[in-house]
């Protein structure tokens, strides 16, 4: 199976950073998380007015939502300067040290995928976060002496898909926290159109709406199909994306109507085909598709439960009579039915 999809929400390609322009700069240009933008435009102006520092944030959901760019809107809106960095970059407590040393009063400091800190790099967040300050030990041995540093009051921004990974002494550190959800397709075609004025290419309401039914809920996704798209409307439809035409270009990019690909609906064609629907387990699935575990329990399987295409039970995974339908093949009896629900 392919390592890159198209459809993907948990990587970020080289396109997407030339494409940064299709990100909105203001909290009135990010459209969608109504709640979200609601509560933190009250943050911000209370912060602003008693002149100090929003609280440190927790943004979670599910990737391709906004994270990065709410907190670059954050700072921007505070009018201050922000720090990216990520849990897997700050290897040691070091590397945390030199970047926290180096922020102005009232900077945000934004870590993406901030579960994956580790334990000793996190103990350093702890005083920083809650104190303002940074400990550091100097020398060796018995002459080993322990000093604080005062840091300027900032702002933390963490980011994460996985917000149960997160240890508790960590989380109560967070002021705010916030989860994003996953947009509807009207939501998203409003992405889409304004993404096409960016690109400068004419869209119509029902060309974007078809391509904001396909992306999974996910802006990102979105972007990124409606690139495409604009490559396949430039060359052979005259330039102008309609419904006629966002179809075409998307069925070209083998992305149906659910916004599954050609990795999902192989999947479930192998559990359907080989295993006559299931149970199967992780450890077999992934050796029948040739893909890794954890890439399907963390990738595929998730899109594919919220659609209700399949089921983990106790014995396996099983596909539901939804996913037979959406592929074509002739739905389980009612007594594999039974069956299924007698394994949950």
């Amino acid at each position: 199976m392919d390592e890159e999809r198209l459809i993907s929400t948990g990587f970020k390609t080289e396109e997407d950073d030339m494409e940064y322009s299709l990100r909105p700069k203001t909290l009135s240009e990010y459209f969608g998380q109504k709640k979200v933008k609601e509560s933190l435009s009250v943050y911000m102006q209370a912060a602003v007015a008693r002149r100090e520092p929003l609280d440190h944030i927790l943004l979670y959901g599910p990737p391709g939502l906004g994270k990065t760019t709410l907190a670059g809107i954050i700072a921007s809106e505070m009018g201050h300067n922000i720090r990216v960095t990520s849990g897997p970059a700050i290897e040691r407590p070091g590397d945390l040290a030199s970047i926290l040393t180096n922020l102005n009063a009232g900077d945000v400091l934004f870590i993406d995928e901030i579960h994956r800190l580790s334990r000793s790099v996190e103990e350093v967040l702890y005083p920083a976060t809650e104190d303002y300050a940074l400990d550091i030990m100097i020398g060796k041995g018995p002459s080993a002496r322990s000093i604080r540093l005062d840091l300027p009051k900032f702002t933390l921004i963490g980011a994460t898909t996985r917000a149960g990974m997160l240890t508790n002494p960590l989380r109560d550190r967070f002021g705010i926290t916030f989860r994003l959800e996953l947009y509807s397709p009207e939501e998203l075609s409003v992405i889409v159109k304004r993404s096409a004025q960016i690109l400068k290419i004419e869209c119509s309401k029902e060309g974007a709406l078809e391509i904001a039914r396909r992306s999974r809920g996910t802006p990102r996704i979105a972007n990124r199909l409606i690139k495409r798209v604009r490559d396949f409307a430039e060359v052979l439809a005259g330039g102008v994306i309609d419904e006629a035409v966002a179809k075409k270009g998307l069925d070209m990019l083998e992305v149906d109507s659910l916004g599954l690909d050609r990795t999902d609906r192989a999947m479930l064609g192998a559990m359907i085909e080989k295993f006559g629907g299931g149970p199967v387990g992780l450890d077999t699935l992934a050796a029948t598709t040739g893909e890794d575990a954890i890439t399907i329990e963390d990738v595929y399987e998730p899109y594919l439960l919220q659609l209700g295409f399949i089921m983990r039970t106790p014995r396996g995974r099983v596909c539901t009579p939804r996913a037979y339908s959406h592929l074509g093949y002739a739905a389980p009896s009612n007594n594999d039915e039974r069956q299924i629900t007698m394994d949950i």
